[in-house]
């Protein structure tokens, strides 16, 4: 039996059941791919399902103000997949008429959507014979055919796609495509995977030359950069607090957070006070308190956040004040969200 007609006959027998494998509604298969570009499937489901129920058509979704989809999106992180998932569903109605193109070329037009994404959709919606290259497909092909290129190289690129295309199935392409996937995130799991239970356990170079644990490689191309967040928890007479939006290219994108202090190392109150007198935009403050002395780490893909909150109690009312029950409204990163749920005014 050849390699794809394993994958095939494994994926019959073990897929799991999940709400977008009922259709092929390119809309649906598209929303369902962009959540799970950097999600795992359990933490997907309630979202896809969420998006659904508020968006139920990409006409709905391109109508939608930004505020609501960043809304319904927090805590998925990579906010710049709402965005681009917001300007893609613009991007169908206004130039295709509200429906997806059907090629992979069409498909990989659209903001946001990629070699993969495109390949995911042609060939589930539209039965192209195109090859998808994830994560998942990277470890399986690596590991099965014992390649040793690293999978972010360009070199590696190229390769696993070919490769990828070489060993596909063709006449059977949308389960072919959703079987390797799905073997690469049950059967050939990224840590203990099961290896004495595969089916393709006795041609797979890696079992055979002992490096399941070694490939798939690939190559550590940043640094991990270290940022040390101090946000004001302004709270006046009446409980108002301040938000701002951040703005920019950086990190949470158009989200909202309380008055953000950034600075070069962790702040301690001496210093924290200082700054406060010589920052002459900040109202005048009755006193302040550190919520958390042990900074909150926060990791993202390529920084880690030192966070500490810091309660300010001001003693004029704040012009632009919003009260703490209308916070929960606004968008917001999952750090400041979780912050927003623990303190108890």
């Amino acid at each position: 039996m050849s390699f794809s007609q394993e994958i095939l006959q494994w994926y019959h027998k073990n897929k799991r059941e999940l709400p977008w494998r009922n259709t092929i509604e390119p809309y649906n298969i598209w929303l369902s791919e962009i959540i799970l570009q950097q999600t795992r499937v359990v933490q997907g489901i309630p979202y896809y399902l969420k998006f659904l129920d508020a968006f139920p058509t990409v006409r709905h979704l391109a109508k939608a103000p930004e505020e609501k989809i960043l809304k319904l999106w927090q805590g998925l992180g990579y906010y710049s997949r709402a965005r681009n998932l917001h300007a893609t569903a613009k991007m169908v109605v206004n130039e295709h008429n509200g429906a997806f193109p059907n090629t992979y070329v069409g498909l990989k037009s659209l903001k946001g959507v990629g070699d993969y994404t495109a390949s995911a959709i042609a060939s589930i919606c539209f039965n192209i014979p195109e090859p998808v290259v994830d994560g998942n497909v990277y470890r399986v092909l690596a590991r099965y055919f014992g390649v040793g290129i690293p999978i972010n190289s360009s070199e590696g690129i190229k390769h696993f796609k070919e490769l990828a295309r070489k060993v596909m199935n063709e006449e059977q392409i949308r389960d072919y495509n959703q079987g390797i996937m799905e073997f690469g995130a049950i059967q050939c799991a990224p840590k203990k995977p099961y290896c004495m239970l595969c089916p393709l356990q006795e041609s797979c170079v890696a079992l055979k030359d002992n490096k399941v644990d070694v490939l798939p490689i690939k190559l550590n191309k940043t640094k991990t950069r270290r940022r040390y967040f101090n946000y004001l928890v302004f709270l006046d007479g009446q409980k108002n607090t301040l938000l701002e939006q951040r703005k920019g290219k950086g990190i949470w994108q158009n989200l909202y957070q309380f008055p953000l202090l950034e600075s070069e190392k962790e702040l301690q109150v001496e210093e924290f006070e200082q700054i406060l007198m010589e920052e002459n935009r900040l109202p005048q403050y009755r006193s302040f308190s550190m919520y958390n002395e042990t900074p909150i780490v926060h990791k993202l893909s390529h920084q880690h956040l030192y966070t500490r909150f810091w309660i300010v109690e001001t003693k004029k009312l704040l012009p632009d004040g919003i009260s703490w029950e209308q916070i929960v409204e606004f968008p917001v990163p999952v750090l400041i969200a979780d912050f927003i749920q623990t303190f108890k005014i």
